[in-house]
């Protein structure tokens, strides 16, 4: 007679994000012996989406396709191409556009976020954004066909200046204009910010600070003050969003959308649900976190082992994360490394030129060794973050 089936725990991971694959991998990587716990991982395309190398893409430059089912390979995490449609909470079951219905014991919600389209009329309908390669690879195309035009940025963050930079580097025929509220690297120490100016001007990029975008309109941006620029295209890199189905699904959001989370990145209303990267509000002693690949990976590593903690019977660990830099491309042999406080204020340390250009390169690569790492790794180790650097340490029983 056969022995009675072990009843599985079934965790869904939504969302194949940096932190979302981390999260999968390390719960995978822990439990493969085991036959209690299954790991399916629910994302709308089965490649990975390098979010740091996006502005390279959408200036026609190639990168490595990783393909999700290759990397899940001999972890025994499962995988299901599909758009979240839904999700209810109470019954512990997610919808995907096929309206295939997928129940789950534990979930971890890691959709992340997009650039915010909604805020200023005329984004959504005239301008392009880095939303996904496939986003990214529009843009490219419309550059080829830009005939020496005026090509407007929008937003001075950090997005927006690898993107201007990248743009004025490829396609030397455009006029670049990176313009925001803020004067591109407001926050950095001077000797960093010096080189990131320095290095816009010797590009060739136009910077505008100070400004409100009113509208973008097909051949133009108009701001505030009713000035307007002529724009032959615009990419978006201002503000970001995330999705609404946690806050249609009933969970506690703040006032951006994003699950609030309890010190073990629980939800505070639905603990069977753990929210990790950008899709979380999760607050620090220095306040909530700021959504880098940087914070999260190590949010996703966190939320396995606190899930398995549970699962064990015990108390989960409070999460605990201090940044420790702001590298920032500036074209392929250019860069600026801002070393931080972990609070993310600046220190005096800072990396320029070429150094930095290769450091930033290393740091984009990182993940690949990490989750290459973990699919190897025995199930009584991790890789933890300590001061925003990843470290190989025992599991904490």
């Amino acid at each position: 007679m056969n022995a009675t089936a072990v009843e599985q725990h079934e965790v869904l991971v939504l969302g194949a994000g940096y932190a979302g694959l981390s999260a999968t991998m390390q719960l995978a990587a822990r439990t493969r012996k085991r036959g209690d716990l299954r790991v399916t991982l629910v994302n709308p395309y089965d490649t990975f989406t390098e979010r740091l190398r996006l502005h390279m893409t959408a200036t026609g430059q190639d990168t490595t396709e990783m393909h999700i089912p290759v990397l899940l390979e001999s972890t025994g995490a499962g995988f299901v191409r599909g758009w979240v449609t839904a999700i209810d909470a109470e019954e512990k079951t997610v919808r995907i556009d096929d309206d295939r219905v997928l129940r789950y014991d534990t979930l971890v919600y890691s959709m992340g976020s997009i650039a915010d389209t909604v805020s200023v009329p005329g984004v959504d309908d005239h301008a392009y954004t880095l939303n996904s390669p496939q986003d990214a690879a529009l843009f490219a195309d419309r550059l080829t066909r830009a005939a020496g035009g005026t090509v407007v940025v929008g937003g001075s963050g950090l997005t927006g200046i690898e993107a201007a930079a990248e743009i004025a580097e490829r396609h030397p025929e455009l006029q670049v204009v990176l313009l925001g509220r803020q004067e591109p690297g407001t926050g950095m120490h001077p000797k960093a910010k010096a080189h990131l100016d320095a290095a816009l001007a010797r590009l060739g990029v136009r910077v505008l600070s100070g400004v409100e975008v009113a509208k973008v309109l097909p051949d133009s941006v108009e701001f505030a003050d009713g000035t307007n620029i002529q724009a032959t295209a615009v990419l978006w890199t201002s503000g970001t969003r995330v999705s609404p189905m946690a806050a249609a699904a009933g969970l506690h959001v703040d006032e951006r959308g994003r699950v609030i989370t309890d010190s073990a990145l629980r939800s505070v209303s639905h603990p069977d649900v753990y929210a990790v990267g950008d899709a979380a509000a999760i607050r620090q002693g220095y306040g909530v976190m700021h959504g880098t690949c940087q914070s999260g990976m190590p949010t996703g590593v966190h939320a396995a082992l606190s899930i398995l903690r549970v699962l064990a019977g015990k108390e989960p660990k409070p999460f605990r994360f201090g940044y420790y830099h702001t590298p920032v491309s500036l074209g392929r042999n250019d860069a600026v490394v801002q070393f931080t406080h972990p609070d993310d204020r600046p220190r005096r340390i800072v990396l320029t030129g070429k150094r930095a250009a290769k450091y930033k390169e290393t740091v984009t690569a990182a993940p690949w060794p990490t989750f290459a790492r973990m699919k190897k790794m025995p199930a009584s180790g991790a890789f933890w973050p300590r001061g925003g650097r990843y470290t190989r340490i025992r599991s904490a029983k």
